[in-house]
């Protein structure tokens, strides 16, 4: 028994290892959020938030697009919501 749990340990120990890890969401300026999005200086929540969805639902892997353009259009997203 004392065996089959250390076995168990190791297998546990090296799957956390070398499991993949998401990648993080990339760091954007302001500038480059707006050129990003394709929003101007003055564009409210809802002007953003409507680029975003427009982007995100061409882009999106799940359409067959690529998961690293998405990440950089909800960061922008992010970015100027958060200002």
């Amino acid at each position: 028994m004392g065996k089959l749990l250390l076995i168990a340990a190791i297998l546990i120990g090296g799957w956390l290892l070398l499991r993949p890890r998401p990648k993080p969401a990339p760091r954007v300026g302001e500038a480059e959020a707006r050129a990003v999005l394709g929003v101007g200086a003055g564009a409210d929540e809802a002007t953003i938030r409507a680029a975003h969805r427009r982007l995100v639902a061409a882009v999106h892997p799940d359409r067959g697009g690529s998961a690293d353009l998405t990440r950089r259009i909800n960061a922008a997203r992010d970015v100027l919501l958060r200002r």
